[in-house]
C-alpha cells in the first residue's frame, strides 16, 4: 500500500527555513516540510546558500489560534485590570426578601 497525500487546507502553515548566503547574509525561505532543500538560491545575488539550523519559529502564525495563545501568554504577566462593569451591560439587582418563610425554600 502506498502513501496517499492528504488534501491541503487553505490555512495550512508552511514553515520558514533560514539560509545563509556567503555574500548577502541570512534570508528566510518557505518550503513544505516534505521537501526541505539543504541549499537554496539567494534572492538577491542568486548564489547557492546553505540551510542553517535554527530554533523553531512556531509563534509566527496569524491564525485565530495563534492570537489566542498570544493573549493567554500575555495575560500571565499583564493581567487585565477591571474597574467596574462593562459599559452597556445591565447590572441586575436581586431582590432580597426579609420574610422568614422564604428561608425554608430550596436554593438554586
Amino acid at each position: 500500500m502506498g502513501l496517499r497525500s492528504l488534501p491541503r487546507r487553505k490555512d495550512a502553515v508552511i514553515p520558514l527555513y533560514q539560509f545563509r548566503c556567503a555574500q548577502c547574509g541570512p534570508f528566510d525561505a518557505a518550503h513544505p516540510m516534505t521537501s526541505v532543500p539543504d541549499a537554496a538560491d539567494c534572492p538577491d545575488c542568486g548564489e547557492v546558500s546553505r540551510r542553517q539550523i535554527t530554533v523553531p519559529r512556531l509563534g509566527r502564525g496569524s491564525s485565530t489560534a495563534m492570537h489566542l495563545l498570544d493573549a493567554t501568554a500575555r495575560s500571565a504577566h499583564e493581567p487585565a485590570v477591571v474597574t467596574g462593569a462593562r459599559p452597556g451591560t445591565r447590572h441586575t439587582i436581586q431582590k432580597v426578601t426579609t420574610d422568614p418563610l422564604h428561608r425554608k425554600l430550596p436554593r438554586p
